[in-house]
């Protein structure tokens, strides 16, 4: 048996047809004339006063609103509508630090004896190391980096640290690739806005958006019980190793673990590791230690 793909099909949904025509109703008979009553006398010559009165309130009223429609429109009959100004930090808002962080963060691939094992990391400094997950280049053969700009070049691994699940790799300087500034653990709070960056499911240079939705969340990383920074941005496999960055383009965590049901993708709860645990161990493997 063949099986075949199966769309969205055809468009689903009540059908709605136009209900049966109706035959005219039969007309009315006709009414004997009747001539109208006769007009009730007058009780009093006020009511005529008070009727001009009305009318001359009702006359004020539209002629003050006639004034104040040609007061509010242009002379040339046009209707305008009023328009929002640009945010005084409208370029550096989240579209901006996509821009600059995206030239940041690579696409890593790791070979091992099952396969090859896919993930995302980010430019530390000058000396282009590269910040990643341990697992995703832990028994690798070798390890190859593809930047922003699509080019594919060898890494080195300079160290490892299986305990926090941090490595990082060094590669060949590029004008392609900048270096991301570090934020602070203690400044992140909760419900500021972060963006995750990376490679979900090869994707590179996917960015996705959310906020802090916990600090210090005890999880287990690296097969240790840590504290992590939960965010509910979009993570799934290949995001590990990137970066999740604040509106101000600070990297606050390394993406790394998410929270799934069944269906093993993203269900809004990602955990990262915090940037001042990350950046001491990166310290410590690039001296050497």
């Amino acid at each position: 048996m063949t099986l075949r793909p199966t769309g969205l099909g055809q468009p689903r949904g009540p059908r709605f047809l136009p209900p049966p025509e109706q035959p005219p109703p039969p007309p009315e008979p006709r009414r004997p004339f009747a001539p109208p009553p006769p007009a009730p006398e007058r009780t009093s010559s006020r009511w005529p006063r008070l009727f001009g009165a009305g009318l001359l309130v009702a006359a004020l009223s539209a002629g003050t609103g006639a004034l104040a429609g040609r007061a509010a429109a242009p002379d040339d009959g046009e209707v305008t509508f009023p328009r929002a100004e640009p945010a005084p930090d409208s370029t550096a808002g989240l579209v901006g630090v996509a821009e600059r962080v995206r030239a940041g963060v690579v696409s890593i691939s790791a070979p091992t004896g099952g396969g090859v094992a896919g993930g995302s990391g980010f430019v530390l400094d000058d000396r282009v190391h590269v910040l990643t997950n341990d697992h995703i280049v832990s028994g690798a053969s070798s390890v190859s980096v593809i930047g922003s700009d699509g080019r594919r070049v060898r890494a080195d691994v300079v160290g490892r640290d299986p305990r926090n699940d941090i490595a990082v790799l060094r590669i060949e300087p590029s004008a392609a690739l900048r270096a991301l500034p570090l934020g602070r653990s203690a400044d992140v709070q909760v419900g500021e806005r972060v963006l995750a960056v990376g490679s979900p499911l090869g994707l590179s240079g996917t960015v996705t958006s959310g906020i802090v939705s916990a600090v210090e969340r005890e999880v287990r990383l690296g097969g240790t019980a840590q504290t992590a920074v939960q965010t509910d941005a979009s993570i799934n496999p290949g995001n590990s190793g990137g970066p999740l960055v604040n509106a101000r383009g600070e990297v606050i965590g390394v993406n790394t673990a998410i929270a799934t049901d069944d269906g093993g993708g993203s269900i809004g709860i990602g955990f990262a590791i915090p940037v001042d645990r990350a950046a001491d161990v990166a310290e410590r493997l690039i001296a050497g230690g």
